[in-house]
Formats: structure tokens, sequence, C-alpha cells
């Protein structure tokens, strides 16, 4: 059978309506929220460190979230995780819309993100079940665009919900009725599983679910692994992360107003999204190295672009020029790290893996930021995009050397 018959026998529409809707809903309405939490402590009264504290808890609150999560996908299964993981969601959207003080609010956040962490792994543990590996890439990288869509339609959403003159308060209630959307979805459709017809060993997946997986002994058991093709990953990670913080410092620094930073970003973001199936297409037709590669060797060059340009006559021009290739750099590592982290996992039980694997690499975008106000502080914004070059040629040089050529069967 022909490549072409296979593609067109692979369940596009079934995946659509089980995986990708849900994942669309909850990343709009997340993204819908994020911008406005440090605006929502602050109207607590929180001060400007506290209201950063209370931003942070989102990702402190995936970082707890990750690997303990794995042991509950194993038991519980991937759809029943997915609904569950949006109760949790809806819970922490309750207790952050009653909230009258900046610690509650605080508590809210971490819980929101406990929610994101579960469900995101379990997305992630049910495509690299059962999606067969030559559809992999392209099935993962979709996932990733999706949730970069997400991350662009939600903050325009939450805007033009508060334009109507509405609280702020009201973009907890908007993401409330996205999460509602994923869950019944996901109650309604059929499960998902059935979709595909590569299953994984009844017996097996039973029998390993039962088992019981630390923290600490997956981190173990997967330590060579996650030292090695992991930190590269998470290097990858941090880079992402940073370009987030990067970009809108550098803007201020080079004087540009708010609204051409915001349509220079927006672009960059736009051409982010646009490349997501060709990076998926590249990886199932070439291989892992020629999407990871590329991506972070035009993520150096635009760091040192950066770098470079700062006291130039022409650093708007270079800026501009930057972010274009930082987005087509990114775009083209679309659904990157969840790809690796299927293709080295175990197709048998793969959550407590990609739990581990999702927790280092959510480390790498952790530091980011801390890393980022720390060469600020001691030398200058030039000096953290020289950095940031560095880190991303050694997380290229990593994965050169340590990434399998080939997907675990």
């Amino acid at each position: 059978m022909s490549g072409g018959d296979e593609t067109e026998r692979f369940p596009w529409k079934r995946v659509a309506g089980a995986v990708y809707v849900p994942t669309a809903a909850f990343a709009i309405g997340e993204g819908a929220v994020i911008p406005y939490i440090p605006l929502i402590a602050g109207d607590l009264g929180a001060s400007l460190a506290v209201a950063a504290v209370v931003a942070a808890m989102l990702t402190i609150g995936q970082l707890a979230g990750d690997v303990p999560g794995g042991g509950v996908v194993a038991r519980f299964g991937e759809r029943p995780t997915m609904i569950g993981a949006g109760a949790l969601v809806l819970a922490a959207l309750v207790l952050a819309l009653v909230a009258r003080d900046a610690w509650t609010l605080g508590v809210a956040v971490f819980v929101l993100g406990l929610g994101h962490a579960v469900f995101a792994l379990a997305r992630h543990a049910f495509m690299t079940t059962y999606v067969p590996i030559r559809y992999r890439a392209r099935a993962l990288s979709t996932l990733g665009g999706i949730f970069r869509l997400g991350m662009f339609v939600g903050p325009l959403v939450g805007a033009a919900v508060l334009g109507l003159g509405l609280p702020l308060g009201a973009v907890w209630v908007f993401f409330g009725i996205c999460t509602i959307v994923a869950i019944a979805v996901l109650v309604v459709l059929p499960d998902p599983t059935t979709a595909f017809e590569r299953k994984p060993p009844t017996t097996g997946v039973i029998e390993l679910r039962q088992e019981r997986t630390g923290v600490w002994r997956v981190v173990r058991q997967h330590g060579r692994v996650l030292a090695t093709v992991g930190v590269g990953a998470a290097m990858l990670a941090l880079a992402r992360s940073a370009r987030n913080v990067l970009l809108p410092l550098w803007a201020i620094s080079i004087g540009l107003d708010a609204a051409t930073t915001g349509l220079v970003i927006g672009i960059a973001g736009g051409l982010d999204f646009a490349l997501f199936f060709v990076s998926g297409w590249v990886m199932d037709r070439f291989g892992r190295l020629w999407s990871v590669v590329p991506t972070l060797g035009l993520m150096a060059v635009a760091f040192a672009m950066l770098a470079a340009s700062h006291d130039l006559d022409a650093a708007t021009g270079w800026f501009v020029a930057a972010a274009m290739v930082l987005g087509l750099g990114n775009g083209l590592g679309s659904g990157i790290i969840m790809t690796l982290g299927a293709d080295l996992a175990d197709p048998r039980n793969p959550a407590p893996f990609l739990g581990a694997w999702r927790l280092t690499v959510d480390l790498g975008g952790a530091v980011a930021p801390l890393a980022i106000s720390a060469v600020v502080s001691i030398a200058s914004i030039a000096w953290a995009a020289g950095g940031l070059t560095a880190v991303c040629i050694t997380g290229a040089a990593i994965l050169l050397k340590w990434l399998p050529r080939k997907p675990r069967e």
C-alpha cells in the first residue's frame, strides 16, 4: 500500500474531534487569561513583586504536576484524566473568581497550572500510544500549532471581552466556558482510542498502569536520556521562553512604542503558526534532526543579530529581522519537543516517562526569565542575547550527538 493511501486512511477528522478541538478550546481560554493575571493580582492589592510571584505560580503548578500526572494517566487512562483535569481547572477558575486577596489568587493559579500539566500530559500520552509512528510528527506538530493558535487568539478575545466594559474577572468566566466546551467534547464524542486500528496490547497496558511509579524512580530510571536528549530539549525550551521575554524588553530598550512592538511580535507569531504542518512533514519525511537543528540554528542566528545590533543606528530594522527569524525558526520546530518525548517513551506505557520528560523541559522554560533578569542586571541585555546564542548552539550540539536517529518502536 502506498504512503498516499495510508495518509488517506489516517483518521484526521476523528483526531480533530477527540483531541484537537478540546485542545483548541482549552488553549484559547488559557490564552485569554495569562496576560491578565498580573493585572488581576494588582487589583487585589499586590505589589509588582507579588504580582510577578502570582503569575509565576502557573509555571510552578505545571512543574509540580508533570511527573505525578504521569502516574494518574497510567492508572486511569488518557480520556478520563483529561476530563478530570478539566474539572480541576474549573475548580481553580471558581477560586480565582471569588479570590479577595493575592495569595488566594496565587493558590488558584497554582492549581490551574496543575490542571494544565495533567491535561497536556494525558493528551500527549494518548497521541504517543495510538498515533502510528509514520504520522506522529505531523499529528504532534498540528497539536503544537493549535496551541500556538490558542495563545494568539486567546489574548485577542480577552481584550475584546474587556473592551465591552466587563471587569477583569470576566476572563476567568470565559476560560471556564472554554473548559466546559473541552470537557463536553470529551464526554460526548466516542472514546478517541477507537479512531485507530493500532492499539497497544491490552494486557501489557493494564499491568503497567497498575504499577505505582514514584517521581524520583522515573527520573532515575531514565536518567541517561533525560541528562542528554532531555537537556538538549530543555535548552530549546529555554530559548523559546526567553524569546517571549527578551523581545518586549529589547523593544523597550531601543525605544519602540507599544503599538509597533505588538505589531512586530504579532507578525512573527503569525509566521510561527503558519509553519506548524511543514514542521511535522519535515520530521516524518526526513527525521527529527532536520527540524530541531534548523530551529536551534535559526534561533541562534536571531539572538546573535540582536546581540550585535543593539547600539547601531539601524537597531529597529535588526530587531524586526531578528523577530522574523525567531518566528521562522520556532515555527519549523512546532511539536518537536512533544515528538521527541513520544519517540523516547515506552509505547506500552508512555505516561510516566512523559511526565519526567515534561518536567525536564519545563524546567528549562522556567529558568529563562530568571536567567535573563540576572544577566541584564549584572551585564546588559545584549549580553543576555549573546548568552542565548550560546545556549542554542550548545543545545543543537547535544542533540546532534545524543538524539537517536530512529523513533522507538
